[in-house]
């Protein structure tokens, strides 16, 4: 499989793009690499796959070979999988980073504090349990190229997976702590993901009994739903450290009783109540969808996105990520929301986690 050196991967992504961030015409033009989208995700050992474009689309994963799964979050592509011209592999070590200037608009409570009560309300009257409204914080690009963040992606350790997609001047990017699954000779691998604090109250945070209870909900409903396709195996609930943020972390294994496809398992197992609704209903997956397009909130946040290579598949879930459209430039957060929250808390939190991921991105 061929590699790039650190130089050449720079200039490869960003001309995949189709934008002009970089010097360096000579290796760009000896290597035609003008015009063409990409997809990456990294699932082990801190490399990444990069898919080049063009890509074809189909409605069912490739019997073999390498594709991508690129869906939003209501699923609503017949034909999510893109099937790339050429695979590549490369280590995010070797990417050089890019700088972004970006002018960020004020940021108001007040959209979501009118999701917020009208939630609390659903609750009240049995509708939910649960809900995941998002907060999307916007800016204007004013100076650099948002694929040359994509080196930044590198270093942030195990717990996390990095990913991009570039599509005709549109794209995100960001690094996940959360696998949607993991499906290798019958055996599938998930997490229970929810519950937030900062690194700092991690003591305190490990006895808060609302996190505990939003926690819960996801993995008990996980195992349920899970229950009827293969033996479930849950493990016990720890505390994840993801930098400045902390989450409760279940880890969760199904030993299949058969063969399932993925579109199937993709669709059984999105949204997750850690970025969906609970009870998962036509009727709550509708206000939730209400809900995020009031807010902003872009297509692709907490959609799955994936890789089928060569027999083996690895989904995330898109949080934690940047996402642009030319000059615009959008952060979404989300917050999960019970009976015990309260609009103070659930605020902080999505400050926290924007704030998180533009740290990372130095923007």
């Amino acid at each position: 499989m061929p590699s790039l050196s650190g130089l050449e991967a720079v200039f490869f992504l960003t001309r995949k793009a189709g934008v002009d961030c970089l010097d360096g015409m000579v290796l760009i033009q000896a290597m035609d690499l003008s015009g063409r989208d990409f997809a990456l995700l990294g699932v082990k050992n801190g490399r990444v796959r990069v898919g080049l474009g063009p890509f074809s689309e189909a409605e069912e994963c490739p019997r073999e070979g390498v594709a991508f799964y690129v869906n939003d979050f209501q699923l609503s592509d017949s034909r999510p999988w893109r099937i790339p011209s050429e695979v590549v592999e490369l280590s995010l070590e070797d990417l050089s980073q890019g700088d972004l200037e970006v002018d960020w608009q004020e940021m108001s409570v007040e959209g979501f504090a009118g999701v917020f009560t009208e939630i609390g309300e659903a609750i009240q009257r049995g509708i939910f349990e649960k809900s995941v409204p998002v907060v999307t914080e916007m800016g204007k690009i004013t100076a650099g190229c948002p694929v040359s963040l994509i080196g930044k992606l590198a270093g942030a350790g195990e717990s996390f997976y990095p990913y991009a997609w570039v599509h005709q001047g549109k794209g995100f990017c960001g690094l996940t702590p959360e696998l949607l699954l993991h499906l290798r000779k019958g055996r599938l691998k998930t997490m229970a993901l929810a519950g937030t604090a900062k690194a700092d109250e991690k003591t305190i945070f490990a006895f808060d009994e609302k996190e505990i209870r939003e926690h819960e909900y996801v993995a008990q409903t996980l195992v349920a739903s899970l229950s009827d396709i293969g033996m479930v195996k849950r493990s016990t609930r720890r505390v994840m450290n993801l930098g400045s943020l902390v989450h409760f972390h279940t880890p969760i294994e199904v030993f299949m009783y058969g063969d399932y496809p993925l579109e199937y398992l993709v669709r059984k197992m999105h949204p997750t109540p850690a970025l969906g609704p609970l009870p998962r209903t036509e009727e709550t997956m509708s206000m939730l969808v209400d809900w995020r397009k009031r807010l902003g909130c872009p297509a692709y946040f907490g959609a799955p996105f994936g890789i089928f290579d060569h027999g083996e598949f690895h989904a995330v879930v898109m949080i934690r990520g940047i996402h642009w459209s030319g000059e615009e430039i959008m952060v979404p957060s989300g917050c999960g929301v019970i009976e015990a929250s309260r609009l103070t808390n659930e605020w902080r939190e999505l400050g926290l986690k924007r704030d998180a991921i533009k740290q990372r991105f130095s923007i």
